[in-house]
C-alpha cells in the first residue's frame, strides 16, 4: 500500500486517507467496470479526431511586470500566468499521454500551446492533485532540471514527486495554508474531488484548488471539481473573494451518473462562476485528452448554451484554444 503522507488526524484526514465529509465518496471499481461495459455495449463514447491542431502558438515574454497579468493556455489544465515579475505554471503536462504507461492511455490531440523550449524562466509551479492529467512527473523533472522552480502542492503529492525524482523541489501544504511567493501569494482551498495514482493509494494524497493573490487581484484556479451543490465555490467567495478571475473546468463530464461528483459539466461551471462571484472566467479541462465520453466540441457548445440561458455575455466566460493568450 502506498503511503505518501503521515500527519495528525484532522477534519479531512483520518490518519491514513484524506476525505471530504460534505462530498460524495469517489466511485467504486465496480462502478468503473459498469461504465466501461456500458460504453462498449452501447457505443456511448464519442469518437475524437486523432489530431485537432490549435491554430495558435505562444512565445511568452521573459517577464510581465507590475499589475498586468498575462495568461497563456497551454492545454487541458495547464496554464502559464505571468504577473508582478513572476512566472507561474499550473498543472503542467507536456507529455504525450496522461497515463502511467508510455504506449496506452489518453493521448493528447494537440501540441502544448507553448513549446517547452519557449517557456520563460519558471519561478513557481502549482500542482493541484495526483491524477495523471494534472501531476505529470516527466514534465516536473524537466522543469526541475531546466528551471528549478518552487513546486507548491497539497499534502502527500510531494512524496509522489520525490519518489520519481529527488530534484523536484516540492513543498506540500494543507487546505487553507497561505504560501508567500514574494510579489504574490497562493492559498490552497478545498475542492470537491479525490486522488489516486494506482489501485491501492486512493485518497492518500490531498487535492486542492488555488487562490492566487496578485497585484491585479485574486485569481481562483479550480483544476478539477464536482459542483457539490455550489459549496466549494461559495466558500471560496466568502473566505477569499472578491475574485478578478476564475479558471474553471468544463470538460470530462459524461456519463453524468459516474462523473457528476468529480467533474462539472458546462452548465454547472457557469453556476460555479456565478457562485464564486468572479468578474471574469476562463474555461479549461477540455479538448486535449479524451478522458470521458463526450465529443471533443461538446463542452464548448454546452458552455455557449449555458451562458445564453443564464444571460451572461460570452466574453465574461471565455474558452481559449491552446496557445491563445488573455492579458488583463
Amino acid at each position: 500500500m502506498s503511503r505518501y503522507y503521515t500527519g495528525p488526524i484532522s477534519d479531512h484526514f483520518n490518519g491514513e486517507r484524506f476525505f471530504d465529509a460534505a462530498a460524495a465518496a469517489p466511485r467504486s471499481r465496480r462502478d468503473l467496470l459498469r461504465w466501461f461495459l456500458q460504453r462498449r455495449l452501447r457505443g456511448t463514447r464519442a469518437k475524437w479526431p486523432d489530431w485537432a491542431r490549435s491554430p495558435f502558438a505562444d512565445r511568452p515574454p521573459p517577464r510581465v511586470e507590475g499589475a498586468t497579468c498575462r495568461l497563456s493556455y497551454v492545454g487541458h489544465a495547464s496554464w502559464l500566468i505571468q504577473t508582478a515579475g513572476l512566472n507561474i505554471l499550473l498543472d503542467p503536462v507536456w507529455s504525450k499521454r496522461a497515463s502511467p504507461f508510455r504506449h496506452i492511455g489518453p493521448k493528447r490531440v494537440n501540441d502544448p500551446g507553448i513549446a517547452f523550449a519557449d517557456l520563460p524562466p519558471i519561478d513557481v509551479v502549482l500542482v493541484s492533485h495526483a491524477h495523471y492529467d494534472h501531476l505529470d512527473v516527466a514534465t516536473l523533472s524537466l522543469l526541475a532540471a531546466v528551471h528549478r522552480p518552487r513546486i507548491i502542492t497539497p499534502l502527500g503529492n510531494d512524496t509522489i514527486m520525490r519518489n520519481h525524482d529527488a530534484a523536484i523541489a516540492a513543498e506540500a501544504f494543507d487546505w487553507d495554508d497561505r504560501v508567500d511567493l514574494g510579489a504574490a501569494a497562493v492559498t490552497l482551498v478545498p475542492t470537491s474531488h479525490w486522488s489516486a495514482r494506482n489501485l491501492t493509494d486512493r485518497n492518500m494524497s490531498l487535492w486542492a484548488s488555488f487562490v492566487i493573490d496578485a497585484p491585479i487581484g485574486k485569481i481562483y484556479v479550480v483544476a478539477d471539481s464536482g459542483y457539490g451543490a455550489g459549496r466549494p465555490f461559495r466558500r471560496a467567495r466568502e473566505r477569499h473573494g472578491p475574485f478578478k478571475l476564475a479558471i474553471l473546468p468544463i470538460g470530462a463530464y459524461e456519463p453524468r451518473w459516474f462523473m457528476r461528483d468529480q467533474h462539472m459539466n458546462p452548465a454547472e461551471a457557469v453556476q460555479a462562476h456565478i457562485d464564486c462571484g468572479a468578474e471574469l472566467a476562463l474555461a479549461h479541462h477540455h479538448g486535449t485528452f479524451q478522458l470521458t465520453d463526450e465529443a471533443i466540441d461538446a463542452p464548448l457548445v454546452a458552455l455557449a448554451d449555458a451562458l445564453n440561458a443564464a444571460g451572461i455575455p460570452a466574453e465574461r466566460f471565455r474558452a481559449l484554444r491552446p496557445g491563445e493568450v488573455l492579458q488583463l
